[in-house]
């Protein structure tokens, strides 16, 4: 299975956890989100598969995003460009870290697809 079709069933795994956390900013479906988000997905996807744990791809995700201009904030806003994850991966809290948890074991399970 390639990384983009692997990505869509993360992105929406993480989408699920989102709603039942009672997320505020629960992001759009697969085929309503932004180029961005899409394309973080598919990275998060190729990192899991060259070996990243959750550490490192929370790690990652955080590079991706300060390299993009986003910053550290209390709430999610994707105009303002911040977000609370911007945090080392051991000071998030445990749903977050469900959610990377959850995103290497889909990849590891659809890679051998």
């Amino acid at each position: 299975m390639d990384s983009a079709a692997i990505a869509r069933v993360c992105h929406e795994a993480n989408r699920a956890v989102q709603i039942i956390t009672d997320d505020p900013a629960v992001s759009p479906p697969w085929d309503d989100a932004p180029a961005w988000q899409r394309d973080s997905a598919i990275n998060g996807v190729e990192s899991a598969r060259a070996g990243a744990r959750p550490a490192r791809l929370h790690e990652l995700w955080c590079e991706e995003k300060i390299a993009d201009g986003w910053t550290y904030g209390e709430v999610k806003d994707a105009e303002a460009k911040t977000h609370p994850c911007l945090v080392k991966y051991h000071e998030l809290p445990e749903e977050q870290k469900t959610k990377d948890r959850l995103f290497l074991a889909i990849v590891r399970a659809l890679s051998n697809v």
